[in-house]
């Protein structure tokens, strides 16, 4: 080897210098990252106040509304005015026992007796005083004169009562007990959903199915079969009737969204490719057009829209038009870009005109991702669409917010939710069904 190659060589020493360096690289990597990442969660976490989030958090609150959502609440109250007494669940009046009925767990004529679940008692007597028997705890005692309630309680009261000379509630494992000026209210929970198939007006409540199929007509003026639809599915608690058209609403309001979309985007599309729009301004123009329909969110449109033209399900699905001719537009125009030309040669070769050139040359090609797309899209808009009918006044997003919102019927929320779920699995069955029956395959 000649000298000069010896002086092109790398010394040793900048051999050694390169490795350290790269080790050193490595090694801040190594650890670099590590550090980024917990800086990141520290952010987070002094960002989002997760430390008074845990402390703002009612876990007592959360276990209730978890519990009201598999369960019910029979009430038994009793107006301290006139002495009437009343027994309905959940408090309705849709659920009242007929006059006369009562729950099996009160007893008593003249001395009401309440048992509640845990072993607790209540027990009203005509002048309106009032004993609770618990356990593990005190007789208490309360006198109701006009607006004012009297106690035997004393000053320093567990967390599970509240006490003012106005007000006394009592949460007791077994139910819970308030007492006011007005009414003293009893209730106690049953898991299940009560009076769901039949409420007490309806002569099929309590009836089981074999009977309702194979027994003896049980309402002279109808089948059983007839007259048990038309209970179940008129339930005024419930309101099977009512949800079912809600759901149809959503599905309606999704599916005129996501189709009118896919029709005004089709064209459009032409015009934002290249291929076919060779004119940049008329591409800016169309891509710009998409850009900004789908750049303001779907909820955003529904607010505008239900402004201008009033709450209802055409308003959510105008919001859903919006948006999604935006992103179709998007998808087809670069779909159109990856056409194969000698397909469409292949088509004008027979004397076809432009348009039918695209019927014939670029249309067969597109179709499948067009298709997988829209089909996409109106599964995920039917998710969309419950939200949205939450701000428009329809759909099953309206008597969902409307649920919630009461505060009060939390086992209804539940089955709402289930609906939802139960719509939004059938929609992607379907999906899946006509991709495979439409484009070949399915997911």
């Amino acid at each position: 080897m000649s000298a000069a190659d010896m002086t092109a060589l790398p010394s040793l020493s900048d051999a050694k210098t390169q490795a350290a360096a790269l080790i050193r690289r490595k090694t801040a990597l190594a650890f670099g990252l590590p550090a980024v990442v917990i800086l990141y969660l520290a952010y987070i976490v002094v960002a989002f106040d997760v430390p008074g989030l845990a402390q703002r958090a009612n876990w007592d609150n959360a276990v209730t509304l978890a519990s009201d959502s598999w369960s019910y609440k029979t009430h038994v109250t009793r107006s301290n005015r006139d002495g009437t007494m009343t027994y309905a669940v959940e408090g309705e009046r849709k659920g009242t026992y007929p006059e006369g009925a009562r729950p099996d767990w009160v007893s008593g004529s003249e001395v009401i007796a309440v048992d509640l679940a845990a072993g607790e008692q209540v027990r009203l007597y005509p002048d309106n005083r009032v004993e609770i028997d618990l356990p593990d705890f005190p007789r208490i005692e309360a006198q109701i004169d006009g607006r004012r309630v009297t106690t035997n309680l004393p000053e320093a009261l567990p967390a599970w009562i509240s006490a003012s000379d106005r007000r006394v509630a009592i949460t007791a494992p077994g139910g819970r007990i308030t007492l006011t000026g007005s009414k003293t209210e009893i209730f106690r929970y049953f898991p299940g959903w009560e009076l769901f198939w039949f409420t007490f007006t309806s002569p099929y409540h309590g009836h089981g199915l074999p009977e309702i199929l194979f027994g003896d007509r049980i309402d002279p003026e109808r089948s059983n079969l007839s007259g048990a639809w038309q209970d179940f599915w008129g339930n005024p608690m419930w309101r099977h009737g009512e949800i079912a058209w809600a759901l149809g609403e959503t599905i309606l309001m999704a599916f005129l969204g996501t189709m009118g979309a896919a029709i005004i985007a089709l064209p459009l599309a032409f015009l934002a490719a290249k291929r076919f729009a060779p004119l940049m301004l008329v591409r800016m123009a169309a891509r710009r057009l998409f850009d900004f329909v789908r750049g303001v969110d779907a909820l955003i449109w529904t607010v505008v829209l239900a402004r201008a033209f009033g709450p209802g399900p055409l308003t959510g699905s105008l919001a859903i038009l919006i948006t999604d001719t935006g992103t179709f537009g998007k998808i087809f125009s670069e779909a159109l870009e990856n056409v194969d030309d000698r397909q469409i040669e292949g088509v004008a070769s027979t004397g076809a005109k432009p348009l039918q050139r695209y019927r014939f040359g670029v249309i067969p090609q597109v179709v499948p991702v067009l298709l997988a797309q829209v089909l996409y899209f109106l599964e995920s808009n039917t998710r969309s669409a419950t939200i949205i009918g939450a701000i428009t006044g329809g759909g099953i997003g309206l008597m969902l917010t409307q649920a919630i919102q009461t505060q009060k019927d939390w086992e209804e929320v539940a089955y709402y939710i289930v609906l939802i779920v139960l719509m939004v699995m059938a929609m992607d069955s379907l999906s899946g069904w006509l991709r495979a029956r439409l484009i070949g395959r399915k997911d």
